[in-house]
């Protein structure tokens, strides 16, 4: 894929150097993440692994009473793969009894609750060990908008957040994820029978030909068409990406000081060190 094509080796080096200094510069060795069987979560704990040591990464499946049985399955091998510990701590309980309360509740409202309950026990558990929370969320789903806020998108560091997919794919076959789990159709696993392709519309490997060419050439809207691709494909990538904008920044605060936070005071977080 023109553009997209990563040197695995150097991005390795760079992404497990990534983890280990930003987890140790904080006072801790250890790290915590959601292990739900796709390749994403399976990515990041082989990294982690590999720049912390096995013995200093938590990973953490959370089923629901509808996920497929094979996610579980699957979390369990990657977890033998690269030496992590798992632990299984099912949320139907605690997702059923708020839904109790609003059983007309759609599959929207049931999905963004079970990522956000996960979030808080990842979060919990980020408290109990110490350590801190790695995110599992890919620059595709970032720049779409694919995720629930204070849910998957949540976390203290992101090591993917910069790799497209189609990159977490190649970066996976590299680091030698097991080919169960390469292979598998993306899915968030909320709802029985979801893919992330169906409910988007379209591939991950198509939209990411057009966002790399959009988000990290700057083409222009025209120079997209000339290209090849849609004008109503661009039109609503690019609507995606605008209107899922606020997902990807802190809460916007009033200004009423000299110095705000987010816009005038910057300052990286190993600021005064």
């Amino acid at each position: 894929m023109a553009g997209l094509g990563v040197n695995t080796g150097l991005l390795r080096q760079l992404l497990v150097g990534f983890i280990r200094d930003e987890v140790r510069k904080v006072g801790v060795n250890k790290v915590v993440l959601g292990l739900s069987g796709g390749i994403d979560s399976a990515l990041v704990a082989f990294i982690a692994a590999e720049a912390l040591g096995p013995e200093n990464v938590q990973a953490i499946c959370m089923p629901y009473k509808t996920s497929n049985p094979e996610s579980e399955a699957h979390a369990r091998l990657v977890a033998q793969a690269c030496g992590v510990s798992i632990s299984v701590l099912p949320i139907t309980p605690m997702v059923d009894a708020y839904f109790e309360m609003f059983p007309d509740a759609d599959n929207m409202r049931r999905g963004n609750k079970m990522a956000r309950e996960r979030m808080t026990i990842l979060f919990d558990h980020s408290a109990l060990l110490p350590a801190l929370v790695l995110g599992t969320s890919n620059k595709t789903e970032l720049l779409l908008g694919y995720g629930t806020l204070y849910g998957d998108m949540a976390s203290a560091l992101n090591a993917i957040g910069d790799l497209y997919k189609t990159q977490v794919w190649e970066l996976s076959e590299a680091v030698g994820i097991p080919r169960e789990v390469v292979t598998k159709k993306p899915s968030a696993d909320l709802w029985a029978g979801q893919t992330d392709e169906e409910e988007l519309g379209f591939s991950y490997r198509q939209v990411d030909e057009l966002l790399y060419r959009m988000v990290d050439l700057r083409l222009t809207r025209d120079e997209l068409i000339m290209a090849g691709f849609e004008a109503s494909f661009v039109d609503d990538i690019y609507k995606k990406v605008q209107n899922s904008h606020f997902k990807r920044r802190l809460p916007l605060i009033a200004k009423v000081s000299n110095r705000t936070i987010d816009r005038d005071f910057r300052y990286s977080r190993d600021w005064g060190k």
